[in-house]
């Protein structure tokens, strides 16, 4: 098991996984879990390309492009086109 706490590895994926692949296989994870965690992963992947923006570092395309095509492999739908990055989280209710 790469991590002891699910809710953790959920909030904190590139931390718990090292990639997103281990994410679709964790035979621990529900499907929705997985794909919160995915979500997660990418949001984080996002937010760099904001910071990529304003003139730090990114090198997270690839990444990005794996999770996009791990959670098209748990059938959620993932557009890059319809995700842009912000500098904020979008309220969620």
């Amino acid at each position: 098991m790469p991590y002891s706490d699910i809710g953790e590895a959920i909030r904190n994926p590139a931390a718990a996984f090292s990639s997103p692949d281990m994410i679709v296989t964790d035979p621990q994870l529900t499907t929705e879990q997985k794909v919160s965690a995915l979500q997660q992963w990418e949001y984080d992947m996002r937010e760099m390309e904001v910071a990529e923006e304003e003139g730090m570092t990114n090198g997270g395309e690839d990444i990005l492009q794996r999770i996009l095509i791990a959670l098209s492999a748990l059938g959620y739908p993932s557009d890059v086109e319809h995700s842009s990055p912000s500098k904020q989280r979008p309220d969620s209710d």
